[in-house]
């Protein structure tokens, strides 16, 4: 399992104070139980949080400057260009 970058941590960590804080303050409980359960929801979001933010790739310029200095023709995840024959004949079959 890939270890979390800091900015999935920081979001992680906000999304829980401010949601905590958020949901104590509409809900007015003053419950044992209802605090666990406000606690218990705001670590479950920012958990959710934390895991679907993005992680940083390298930019595609970075990419093309690293392979062509390799000797690469082609970079992985970069399109290929499309003759202007190539290109009519695609979008006439889109429609």
């Amino acid at each position: 399992m890939p270890r979390p970058t800091p900015a999935q941590i920081a979001y992680g960590s906000a999304t829980v104070v401010i949601s905590t804080l958020a949901m104590l303050l509409l809900s007015q409980t003053r419950t044992g139980p209802g605090i666990a359960v406000i606690a218990l929801a705001a670590l479950t979001l920012g958990l959710l949080v934390a895991v679907t933010v993005p992680i940083p790739r390298a930019s595609l310029r970075a990419r093309v400057r690293r392979a062509r200095a390799a000797g690469a023709e082609r970079v992985p995840g970069q399109r290929a260009s499309l003759s202007a024959e190539a290109r009519m004949t695609e979008t006439s079959v889109r429609g």
